[in-house]
């Protein structure tokens, strides 16, 4: 098990001079750099743009659909991570409901749980192949305020069950957020250009 050392690379404007933030969160295996560089495809002007490199290149051991518990410390740090980085964003001028978050597979779970743990009307987030985390799912609470919300997966996925992405829409929705889901047949694991643009259409309003 491990605590994630702080790790953070940026692009984009510099926060300053930025007037909404975008922070990305890569799958198991990956890097910081992989993932912002998704912003190449996505195109959102004028965002600061943050990535935080995991430990190890993973944010927690086991599968996400494993108990949570086992996943321990390492999830908890890696939320404790992004709630300082939110916080150190805010602190720079950008408020909550300026700042994004786009999370592919690992990171996706990981964007879930994030704001299911810390609802507030941020911007938008984006779950590129992913879950609400766990064996059996936790009971949040709390009002994003229609905050869209987009989730993916495809079908089958060898990592996100179609059926956890459907819980994770009922869970979304009862917090009011405004969730738009989309299943790819046969797709593999990865991240499709329909789902980066249905992410500028939906979440990022371009």
């Amino acid at each position: 098990m491990y605590i994630h050392q702080k790790n953070i690379i940026t692009a984009g404007l510099p926060v300053g001079s930025a007037d909404k933030a975008i922070i990305f969160l890569h799958g198991r295996g990956a890097s910081a750099a992989d993932i912002i560089s998704l912003n190449d495809h996505l195109q959102v002007p004028d965002a600061a743009l943050f990535a935080p490199q995991a430990t190890n290149n993973s944010w927690y051991p086991y599968s996400f659909m494993a108990p949570v518990k086992e996943n321990e410390p390492a999830l908890s740090s890696a939320l404790s991570m992004i709630k300082n980085l939110t916080e150190d964003i805010e602190a720079q001028g950008i408020p909550q409901n300026k700042i994004f978050f786009v999370g592919f597979s690992q990171g996706a779970c990981l964007t879930l749980e994030f704001i299911s743990r810390n609802p507030t009307k941020y911007a938008g987030a984006v779950a590129f192949t992913g879950g609400l985390p766990g064996d059996q799912l936790d009971h949040y609470q709390g009002d994003f305020k229609q905050m869209p919300v987009l989730i993916s997966t495809g079908d089958p996925d060898a990592h996100v069950p179609v059926s956890r992405v459907n819980e994770s829409k009922k869970i979304l929705e009862e917090m009011n957020a405004q969730v738009s889901v989309s299943i790819y047949p046969g797709r593999a694991h990865t991240i499709s250009k329909a789902e980066i643009e249905l992410a500028r259409t939906l979440v990022f309003q371009l």
